[in-house]
């Protein structure tokens, strides 16, 4: 009796099951089937990486170039491409790396985690060295602001830098400051950052070989402020420039405690220094502060014009690193459209050989290391209190 009530429970229960299934099955198809037209037409979105700083004394370079970044997405998205197959559309996942080296390397870890498919960043030097390790071990590109030579000269496939090297700037500067300005004695202030001794480093070297003394070298770091025992020592020294290897947080208060102190010479520095924050910052005492910055002026680039009406048109306010993060993400999704994939792996062979017409440069290419081809340095010079153009020195 018990064996023949289980085998008609086991029966029953079989039957029940089998009309379950079916029944699910059914409803599955139907809306699977339905679906299919919608799937075709169903847009891709790709995340794209950036870090820059964008809180603390230097967000003004990260907000500006985000902004840049942001405007190119805009752009990119306001006539959807198709990749792949498939419709794209681009969001971008921001993170502020707050101008520190720890933090750099964990933000980038994060956006590794969250598989983007392309970093624009970090904007620091400092910050760009150590996360191009961890960008180079997922095989992710990254397209940096960096400038430091070390950042390209580590052997990694996927690092490019978006301006011109501090080999370039400190070269150009160096040399610009013995031969135009007639500088013979010439102190020089680094804050030890990647960023500022890099710079500071390769402005002694052509300094050097242009004929220059070096008088004083001296050490501050990027959060100082007083520099009046720095200045004091230079002074002695009976300097005819001071260049300094820094930001414009440091540049500002640093020229007027110069003049203060009676040390009325030049102070040079790159492009860190080279904004109107910087003439905020010093006010009348930013005057004849000499300055160099990658490309060319604005009115001169091939797209300058067009792009500062159309960004300000948005935005207002435009950092000088803007244009540079339009183009580095232009020329990153450029490569994408190229390989038809927005795979790493698939578009890194065309972002390393490919040249991009942007409003920077109407070629921006790279070399095998990832620095830029062809990148012309513009020395400018705070006259009446805006910055003024010296002269373009190496730009095609």
């Amino acid at each position: 009796m018990r064996t023949t009530v289980n085998k008609t429970h086991v029966f029953a229960l079989t039957a029940v099951a089998a009309l379950v299934l079916a029944a699910c099955g059914n409803k599955e198809a139907a809306p699977a089937d339905a679906a299919a037209p919608q799937a075709a037409n169903e847009v891709q979105v790709v995340k794209l990486g950036f870090a820059a700083p964008l809180t603390g004394p230097q967000a003004h370079y990260g907000k500006g170039y985000q902004n840049g970044v942001l405007l190119a997405l805009d752009d990119e998205n306001a006539n959807p491409p198709t990749i792949g197959g498939k419709k794209v559309k681009f969001e971008l996942m921001a993170e502020d790396d707050q101008a520190d080296p720890k933090t750099g390397t964990q933000v980038a870890q994060k956006l590794v985690d969250a598989q983007v498919a392309g970093v624009i960043g970090h904007f620091n030097s400092g910050t760009s060295i150590p996360a191009s390790k961890i960008y180079a071990d997922a095989g992710l590109p990254q397209i940096s602001m960096a400038t430091a030579p070390a950042f390209t000269h580590q052997g990694f496939k996927t690092t490019f830098r978006s301006m011109t090297s501090d080999t370039q700037q400190g070269s150009v500067m160096g040399k610009f400051v013995v031969e135009k300005l007639g500088a013979k004695k010439i102190a020089i202030i680094d804050d030890r950052t990647a960023y500022g001794q890099g710079l500071a480093d390769e402005f002694e070297k052509a300094a050097k070989a242009a004929g220059g003394e070096i008088v004083k070298h001296e050490f501050t770091n990027d959060k100082a402020t007083d520099f009046a025992s720095i200045l004091t020592t230079i002074k002695g020294a009976k300097p005819d420039a001071v260049f300094y290897g820094g930001a414009d947080t440091q540049s500002g208060p640093m020229v007027i405690q110069m003049k203060r102190l009676g040390l009325t010479v030049p102070l040079l520095s790159g492009e860190m220094t080279r904004t109107d924050n910087f003439v905020k910052l010093a006010g009348k005492d930013a005057e004849g502060t000499i300055a160099s910055l990658a490309g060319v002026p604005m009115e001169k680039m091939p797209g300058g014009k067009d792009f500062e009406a159309r960004f300000k048109a948005k935005y207002q306010e435009m950092e000088i690193y803007t244009p540079y993060g339009y183009d580095a993400t232009r020329q990153m999704i450029a490569a994408m459209k190229k390989a038809n994939s927005i795979d790493p792996k698939a578009y890194l062979p065309e972002l390393a050989k490919n040249s991009y017409a942007g409003v920077t440069s109407s070629a921006i290419a790279f070399d095998d290391k990832g620095d830029l081809k062809d990148g012309g340095i513009t020395v400018y010079k705070v006259q009446n209190g805006a910055w003024t153009v010296l002269e373009t020195i190496g730009a095609k």
